[in-house]
């Protein structure tokens, strides 16, 4: 039997309480848990979500397997990813993520790009932006906003 394997590019976020972290996802994002696979040590190997309709897998830290290092924003000292969730009624579920427990790193406004737009990062330290399409905006607007924005 062929197993049907569809094309994806899935974030896999490794976070500190996997457990809660699922919690949380749940609470500011809306959240669908597919399963959890736990470790003799309670910490969960790997857990995944459907956040937005897609896949994101995530799990606790495991310093022994990333040549002993904590690979958690929070031991990094914060993230260089932004994950992206392009919504409708963006403002309820920004609010409901601020609600949950997250933090506004860029309120909501609305941008030059055509979006409302905005960042929280989440209680692990990831970074969630968030945008809803609002104006049909063309190249060359966007490149007279940046010029004017220099």
């Amino acid at each position: 039997m062929a197993i049907d394997v569809q094309p994806a590019v899935s974030p896999h976020l490794i976070v500190d309480d996997a457990a809660a972290a699922i919690d949380f996802y749940v609470k500011a994002f809306g959240a669908q848990e597919y399963g959890r696979v736990g470790g003799p040590d309670g910490k969960l190997v790997h857990a995944a979500l459907n956040i937005n309709g897609f896949m994101v897998m995530l799990n606790d830290d495991f310093p022994e397997m990333s040549e002993g290092k904590s690979m958690t924003p929070t031991a990094l000292g914060g993230t260089p990813v932004t994950i992206h969730l392009t919504v409708t009624d963006v403002d309820a579920k920004f609010q409901r993520a601020v609600d949950a427990g997250a933090t506004v790193v860029h309120p909501l406004e609305d941008a030059f790009w055509g979006d409302r737009y905005g960042v929280v990062r989440d209680p692990f330290g990831h970074h969630w932006s968030m945008g809803q399409p609002i104006r049909e905006v063309s190249m060359e607007e966007i490149e007279e906003a940046m010029q004017q924005s220099q």
